[in-house]
């Protein structure tokens, strides 16, 4: 395959990216092609301006094919630093594009060599590319790093070098110690394959990492509330039982408060749903002020919420329910409809040896019923084991 082919093939296989990320894209609304879709097209475009070589003005197939593959390579690097959760790529890019659309202007007004063009071209893309590769391995060492995150730097970070040689190569006199194979005609047909190769690695980098991130994130809905961003009943559930183990053994006794809205249906019938679901959103943040890093708030459902206290006595336990009490009751939540006033009722228990989560919870749900019947906007607690056994 000669250099001609393997640049249509590049033109071909950007544009066939780039279209099918847009469309993806377009499905999504608001409609905002990313910047891997975008680079996909500049890149596209790029290669079929300089396929055209020789067709077309210079203007078009050297000055302005050059600024739109910079372009082009700056947004993969871009997109590979949103990848690795680090959005603000764009302050340093956008200079670095200018100066070497800058540069390469220069060399079209100038009439530069071609070697010394390619040469630049070969250490700007290199340059570039290892950019978005540093962003990925920056989370090398991280817990949730994927061995297919790894990899991809590996392969990356190997173009990104062999582009940076090339144009080491390219800028340095041939001498006789280089090997017989390594001659201007190998090191023209280098670019394009490394090119082609980077292609095809972004491309299927890109879309392994989305799905990837996709996965990550439907595997944290299945234990967080998408709402509240605490846990769900599930999640809850699930860090509970090592406090459930806990509670066999002598030692500080774990507490649990059960709270409920009262007459929360009501906002969602006066107001609707949006402002129910930022009622809901402001009760987590007032409760979360009353407590420690260590306990932990979930959402059972609807305007139902758990909390647990780590080694926490009941007599501690019903002050913070009171405190949390209090905060709701005293806290105007400000919406765009109305400012609503509030209170919670509370139930409070702590974890018996002998629990259940069955057991547990509805110990925890018969003190929430009798904060109710007591009038609401009040603590209540489950009836002490002597009781129950009596």
């Amino acid at each position: 395959m000669d250099i001609k082919t393997l640049v249509l093939v590049l033109a071909l296989g950007n544009l066939g990216l780039g279209g099918a990320l847009l469309l993806f894209d377009h499905g999504r609304a608001p409609f905002k092609p990313s910047p891997w879709a975008l680079a996909k097209c500049a890149q596209a475009l790029a290669w079929l301006l300089i396929y055209w070589r020789g067709v077309l003005p210079d203007w078009l197939a050297f000055a302005l094919a050059d600024a739109l593959l910079f372009a082009g390579l700056a947004l993969d690097a871009g997109a590979l630093w949103e990848a690795a959760g680090r959005g603000g790529w764009r302050r340093p890019m956008a200079p670095a594009v200018a100066a070497a659309g800058a540069l390469f202007f220069g060399f079209y007004l100038f009439e530069a060599g071609q070697t010394l063009r390619a040469a630049a071209a070969s250490l700007l893309i290199g340059a570039f590319f290892a950019s978005g590769v540093a962003a990925l391995a920056r989370s090398w060492r991280g817990a949730g790093v994927s061995a297919l995150r790894r990899c991809l730097v590996l392969c990356m970070a190997a173009l990104a070098a062999l582009m940076l040689v090339r144009g080491v190569l390219l800028a340095m006199p041939h001498g006789p110690a280089w090997p017989a194979w390594l001659d201007a005609a190998a090191l023209r047909v280098a670019g394009p394959v490394a090119l082609y190769l980077m292609m095809l690695a972004n491309g299927f980098g890109h879309l392994l990492l989305w799905r990837e991130t996709l996965q990550r994130e439907l595997d944290r809905l299945e234990v967080v509330d998408g709402l509240t961003d605490v846990p769900n009943r599930r999640g809850f559930y699930q860090a509970l039982a090592p406090w459930m183990a806990l509670a066999r053994r002598p030692g500080m006794p774990t507490a649990m408060i059960v709270l409920n809205l009262d007459h929360f249906k009501r906002i969602n019938d006066s107001y609707g749903h949006p402002v129910g679901d930022a009622v809901l959103k402001s009760i987590v943040e007032v409760c979360r002020r009353q407590l420690r890093d260590s306990d932990l708030m979930g959402r059972l459902g609807g305007a139902e919420f758990a909390i647990q206290l780590p080694r926490t006595a009941l007599v501690d336990a019903l002050l913070v329910a009171e405190r949390i009490r209090d905060a709701v009751a005293r806290m105007p939540i400000k919406t765009e409809r109305a400012v609503i006033n509030l209170t919670a009722s509370l139930g409070v228990t702590t974890i018996r040896a002998e629990d259940s989560t069955v057991s547990l919870f509805q110990r925890a749900d018969e003190a929430l019923r009798a904060a109710k019947a007591g009038g609401r906007n009040r603590v209540a607690e489950a009836a002490p084991a002597s009781a129950l056994e009596a």
